[in-house]
């Protein structure tokens, strides 16, 4: 699992839960311009977007109600919250990361608070492959 400091870019994120892990299509937001841009004006996601760092957000402008899983550095899940349009989530202490996703997705995916995942970049796929 990729550790370190993470770039703009793609993935899959991996969900750790008490059955066969899940893998999840995955947009990796590092940079400032692209936590900032983050789902704004999508109207759909797929898969998950990985905010990093970061330890809260916002659904001003945003057009469908999100989940919002926030992850410590250990990226073990801390508190999930579906959010509608126009909210401002509370900062989360602990957090380091955050995940978004269409609302109710995350459940199915047996993401909760407790269950830890991996982040697997690109770059971490490809044969000698370098960590993002």
């Amino acid at each position: 699992m990729g550790r370190g400091r993470w770039r703009d870019g793609r993935g899959q994120l991996v969900v750790l839960g008490e059955r066969d892990p899940v893998r999840v299509p995955l947009e990796i937001a590092a940079s400032y311009r692209a936590r900032t841009r983050g789902l704004l004006g999508r109207d759909a996601v797929t898969g998950a977007l990985l905010l990093t760092p970061a330890n809260s957000v916002h659904t001003f402008r945003m057009r469908m109600p999100i989940d919002v899983a926030y992850l410590d550095r250990s990226h073990k899940v801390v508190a999930v919250r579906t959010m509608r349009p126009g909210r401002l989530g509370l900062p989360r202490v602990r957090a380091r990361h955050v995940l978004e996703a269409e609302a109710g997705a995350m459940a199915g995916w047996g993401l909760r608070v407790g269950v830890r995942v991996e982040v697997e970049t690109e770059a971490e796929a490809e044969p000698g492959g370098v960590l993002g």
